[in-house]
C-alpha cells in the first residue's frame, strides 16, 4: 500500500518511493487543479530534483501549471502558497532521514497539510483503484521556475523581528539541507556574527553526522568560537534544536518552554495555552503548569498539533524533536523563525539561553526502538497490552511509560520517564523485551 505516514509519503528512492509515484502524485494533483497553478519544492538530496520535476510533468499533463521553487525550506513551500494563491504544494524531502531516502509532502491552498480524506482518494489513485480522465492537448498546463518564492520567505522572515542582534555570536548547522539557502543570510541581515557550519550540499551529504540529529557537533563548535549558542536544523529546515554557551542540549520542550513563557507573560499566548504531544518530557508540561500555562497533548506529528491549535485557535505548538509552530507567522514547524524567535528573547531580555531554559525542568527519561515486521499488530497484542498496563501501574503518578508505532519507519518506539534513570532503563527493556519475544 502507497500511503501517508504521519510526515507524507515517505520511503527509499527507487525501492518504496519512485519517480513513477511521484509522476502519479502530480497527476492526481494536475487532474484536480486542472487550469489552475501547484508550487513545487525541493530539499537537497540527489533524488530531489528528479521527484520534483517528475511532479510538474505529472501535473502539467493534467492541466494544471507547475512551479518549480527549487531548494528551500519546507515552511517556505508552505508560505508560498497560501501568499501567492497556489493551489496546493508540494514538498521533496525526508527531512531528517538519509540522503537516500525521500519523501512526498503535499500542502493544500492554505499551507497546511492535507485532510485525511484527500490522502486516501490520493493512496487510491497511486494504487491503481481510481482512473482520471486526461485532458485534451490544449489543455495541458505549463513547467515554470518560480525562484522568486525564496525570497518572498526570506523577507516575510526578516519582517517577524526589528532587534539588532549585533550583541550575538552564534552556530549554525544547515545539516547540508534546505537551511542553507535562508538561515545565514537571515541571521547576518539581522547583525547576528555568525558561523555557518555543514551548509555546502553535494546531494549526499544532507544530514550527515550534523544537524539537529547530531547536536555534540554543533555543540563542539559553538565552545571551539566561544560562540553564546547555537542551532542545528533538520534537511528540510522545519525544526531546530539548540545548544547553550556550553554546547549543551536545549531540546524541543525547553524551547517550547522558553517561548510559551514569553508569549504569556507578554500576552501573545493564547487562552494561556500551549499544545505538544504525547512525547513531551513530564517535566515540561509540570513546568508550564507551574507558570500558569496549560498544555494541550496531542498524538505525534506536527500536522496534530496544527490541528489542535486551528480548531481551539491557540498560538503556540511543538514537539520535543524541534518543531515548533508559531501560528500568527506559519503553518507548520520552521526551523529558522523558532532560531530567530529565541535569539528575539535573548536579546530582548537581555538573558542567556542555558537561564531561560533553566527554569524548564526534566524528568530522566529513556527512549529506544525495536524493529519489527508488523508494528500495527504488535500495538494490539494481548502481550504489549498487558506489559504497558503493568508499568503503567507499577509508575503510578511519578512517571510514564508511552509505546507507539513509527510513522515513517518499521519499528515501535518505547519511551520511560521515571523519577531515575534505572528505573527508566528497568522499564524499557521489560517492554522491549515483550515485544521481541512476540
Amino acid at each position: 500500500m502507497i500511503g501517508f505516514g504521519t510526515d507524507g509519503i515517505r520511503g527509499k528512492f527507487n525501492t518504496e518511493l519512485t519517480v513513477e509515484i511521484a509522476m502519479d502524485l502530480g497527476k492526481f494533483l494536475g487532474h484536480k487543479y486542472r487550469g489552475k497553478n501547484i508550487l513545487i519544492g525541493e530539499d537537497t538530496r540527489i533524488s530531489s530534483p528528479a521527484l520534483a520535476l517528475a511532479i510538474a510533468a505529472g501535473a502539467s499533463s493534467m492541466g494544471a501549471n507547475a512551479y518549480l521553487m527549487g531548494v528551500c525550506p519546507t515552511p517556505a513551500l508552505a508560505y508560498v502558497v497560501s501568499l501567492e494563491n497556489f493551489s496546493a504544494g508540494v514538498m521533496v524531502s525526508a527531512s531528517h532521514n538519509p540522503y537516500y531516502d525521500n519523501g512526498l509532502k503535499v500542502f493544500d491552498r492554505n499551507g497546511k497539510k492535507l485532510d485525511r480524506n484527500t490522502e486516501i482518494k490520493i493512496s487510491d489513485y497511486l494504487e491503481g483503484k481510481l482512473e482520471l480522465e486526461s485532458p485534451q492537448e490544449s489543455e495541458i498546463g505549463t513547467v515554470s521556475n518560480y525562484k522568486e518564492g525564496l525570497d518572498l520567505y526570506i523577507k516575510h522572515i526578516v519582517s517577524f523581528t526589528d532587534r539588532d542582534l549585533s550583541s550575538l555570536k552564534i552556530v549554525l548547522d544547515c545539516a547540508n539541507g534546505s537551511s542553507i539557502t535562508t538561515a545565514e543570510k537571515i541571521f547576518k541581515d539581522l547583525g547576528a556574527e555568525v558561523i555557518a557550519i555543514h551548509n555546502e550540499s553535494t546531494g549526499l551529504n544532507i544530514n550527515d553526522n550534523c544537524g539537529s540529529t547530531h547536536m555534540d557537533v554543533v555543540g563542539k563548535e559553538v565552545l571551539a568560537h566561544q560562540a553564546d549558542l547555537g542551532f542545528a536544523f533538520d534537511g528540510d529546515a522545519d525544526r531546530c534544536l539548540a545548544v547553550d554557551s556550553s554546547g549543551e542540549l536545549i531540546d524541543g520542550d525547553k524551547i517550547l518552554f522558553i517561548l510559551a513563557k514569553w508569549m504569556k507573560d507578554n500576552k501573545y499566548l493564547g487562552h494561556d495555552t500551549v499544545v505538544s504531544t504525547v512525547m513531551s518530557n513530564l517535566g515540561f508540561i509540570k513546568s508550564c503548569e507551574r507558570e500558569g500555562i496549560k498544555v494541550k497533548v496531542t498524538d505525534v506529528g506536527d500536522k496534530h498539533v496544527f490541528d489542535a491549535m486551528h480548531q481551539y485557535n491557540y498560538k503556540l505548538g511543538g514537539e520535543q524533536s524541534g518543531h515548533v509552530i508559531l501560528k500568527d507567522f506559519a503553518t507548520t514547524g520552521d526551523g529558522v523563525l523558532t532560531a530567530l524567535k529565541i535569539a528575539d528573547i535573548i536579546v530582548g531580555d537581555d538573558k542567556k539561553i542555558e537561564e531561560l531554559a533553566s527554569e524548564c525542568d526534566t524528568y530522566p527519561q529513556l527512549l529506544e526502538k525495536v524493529i519489527v515486521k508488523d508494528k500495527r499488530g504488535l500495538m494490539k497484542h494481548k502481550d504489549v497490552l498487558a506489559k504497558i498496563e503493568e508499568i503503567e501501574k507499577a509508575l503510578g503518578e511519578e512517571g510514564r511509560i508511552l509505546v507507539r508505532a513509527s510513522g515513517t519507519e518499521p519499528v515501535i518506539r518505547v519511551m520511560v520517564e521515571a523519577k531515575d534513570e534505572s528505573l527508566c532503563a528497568t522499564y524499557v527493556n521489560d517492554m522491549m523485551n515483550t515485544i521481541q519475544n512476540i
